[in-house]
């Protein structure tokens, strides 16, 4: 049967507690989530960390604390850290990769293009940072996942492909209906997807859909044979009216979606397999 993967994304850079109470902020909220989640069929957690306001931050020890804990208090958890590099929007080009040379995460994100954010600020991946950090993540082990915003930035990883600075496979996590990037719809996940399968073939993908796009795509990303990603940082609320008990409450509907189709929900040792890496 197929393997599904799961990703969640926990945290963000985005939601406060104000925004729903649940929203796990601190390193040792962080870390019990993640464990919380892995439990419930989680092979992969996107990591952001906060700052002591709450606000988003690149601060490699908030990294570090958070993985101490998780891998303290709860050794037997072997699921897959996947850490941001663009938790904060005022960072500089050193401290979005000092957490990664330091913690050698299995993967990391890689943010391919600049783009408007949210209608209100720049987010910037200036195509020397994106070399310089393609080329530190190939040193240091660790696999970027492809943020994709929209189909130009698939064709940037195309070129930064030929041009050595990624290698083959390439893994993407189309974002779907975030402000200025392209709409949650089936239509233009099927798009993403032959985008993908033309410019990079043998690529794997996973999706996201940010608020009321996240249940289209989850059911899309299942159907068309991708991975999917699920949690706060990309949705507070776990239906209209209705917020989010937690992360696992989206892991767990990830799940039932995944086994009603007819696949089985991948463990971090099968995720390891399809995407290529090493424990």
């Amino acid at each position: 049967m197929k393997k599904t993967i799961i990703t969640v994304a926990t945290t963000g850079a985005w939601p406060k507690k104000e925004n729903n109470p649940n929203v796990p902020m601190t390193p040792a909220e962080i870390a019990e989530d993640v464990y919380a989640c892995w439990k419930a069929g989680a092979a992969v957690a996107h990591l952001h960390m906060r700052d002591d306001a709450g606000n988003g931050t690149m601060d490699k020890n908030k990294f570090r604390e958070t993985v101490e804990l998780l891998r303290q208090n709860h050794p037997d958890c072997d699921i897959i850290l996947n850490m941001t590099t663009s938790g904060d929007l005022n960072a500089t080009d050193e401290t979005r990769q000092a957490h990664l040379e330091e913690l050698r995460p299995e993967m990391g994100s890689y943010d391919c293009g600049s783009m408007n954010w949210l209608n209100s600020s720049l987010f910037i991946n200036h195509p020397k940072f994106l070399e310089e950090l393609g080329q530190h993540m190939q040193a240091w082990g660790v696999k970027p996942e492809i943020e994709a915003f929209d189909p130009g930035m698939i064709a940037n990883a195309a070129y930064y492909l030929k041009k050595g600075v990624l290698k083959a496979p390439l893994h993407f996590q189309f974002c779907m209906g975030c402000a200025n990037g392209i709409p949650g719809t089936m239509k233009n996940l099927v798009f993403m997807k032959e985008t993908m399968e033309s410019l990079c073939p043998g690529s794997t993908w996973s999706c996201f859909g940010v608020g009321h796009s996240a249940m289209e795509m989850l059911y899309g990303a299942v159907a068309l044979g991708g991975h999917i990603r699920v949690g706060m940082e990309d949705n507070v609320m776990y239906a209209k009216g209705q917020l989010a008990e937690s992360n696992v409450q989206f892991v767990e509907r990830a799940a039932r979606v995944i086994r009603e189709y007819g696949n089985e929900v991948a463990t971090p040792a099968e995720a390891r397999e399809i995407l290529g890496l090493k424990k």
